[in-house]
């Protein structure tokens, strides 16, 4: 994906699984995010959230850790990087230009839905690994056409990893439309109003699916044979022209 939780990732592709804490407690956290390939842990306060996430990449340590940040000050960097996690989630408008200094952080750039085209063509060129969109909902939803819509929209505009929240209850159709979208990671909430199989079973699922490698998302690695195979075509026109 770009950030180093592809490093315990089955080469092959697949769509990544990644659970998502809304609560910071440690207290069973290795069986509700079981068969995830990484945690995400919602991070309000960072002086507590980075002590609580430090403990948590302890308890788990087979999968990779990130925290999800409301805003990020200039003097608060050296504490997300001590707290040892492998990635940050964060929003644009409240984050500073300080997070730039921690090279080997992964960064996953939190983005609006109502973003304009304009903008959202602009994290192209940022230096952040992937962007996580939540299809603007929150509670109990299920999957509709139109975030399907709005997803499509993100990976046509986005040469960038894309990630995006979905319910706990989506099925394998989905998750295979989403793959064909252009999504790369989904992002399930864990806790204790949910059973600790969930994302074990959302696990299976995905290692039955079929991934193709080529989708219909506009990716960098996508383009490149069209940009080979368009250069033929104009020299050979030039080979008839002489």
């Amino acid at each position: 994906m770009g950030f180093r939780a592809m490093q315990n990732v089955s080469p092959k592709p697949r769509i990544l699984l990644i659970a998502d804490l809304a609560e910071a407690n440690v207290d069973g956290v290795a069986d509700y995010v079981a068969g995830a390939d990484a945690g995400l842990l919602h991070i309000p306060n960072l002086s507590e959230g980075a002590k609580t996430l430090k403990n948590i990449c302890k308890v788990v340590p087979d999968i990779t850790w990130g925290g999800w940040l409301r805003d990020v000050g200039q003097g608060e960097v050296k504490q997300i990087i001590e707290a040892g996690c492998d990635f940050i989630v964060f929003p644009p408008a409240n984050t500073s230009l300080a997070l730039l200094q921690d090279t080997k952080l992964g960064k996953i750039l939190q983005v609006e839905t109502s973003l304009s085209e304009g903008l959202l063509r602009t994290v192209n060129e940022l230096p952040v690994d992937a962007v996580l969109t939540n299809g603007g909902q929150d509670g109990e939803y299920f999957l509709t056409w139109h975030h399907l819509m709005l997803f499509q929209r993100f990976a046509d505009l986005l040469t960038k990893p894309l990630v995006v929240s979905v319910p706990s209850n989506v099925t394998a159709d989905e998750l295979q439309a989403l793959w064909e979208t252009g999504v790369e990671g989904v992002m399930i909430k864990v806790g204790v109003e949910q059973t600790k199989e969930k994302l074990k079973e959302l696990h299976e699922i995905i290692d039955k699916l079929t991934f193709t490698s080529r989708r219909k998302g506009g990716k960098a690695e996508a383009l490149l044979p069209y940009i080979g195979e368009k250069r033929d075509v104009v020299a050979e026109e030039e080979e008839e022209e002489e």
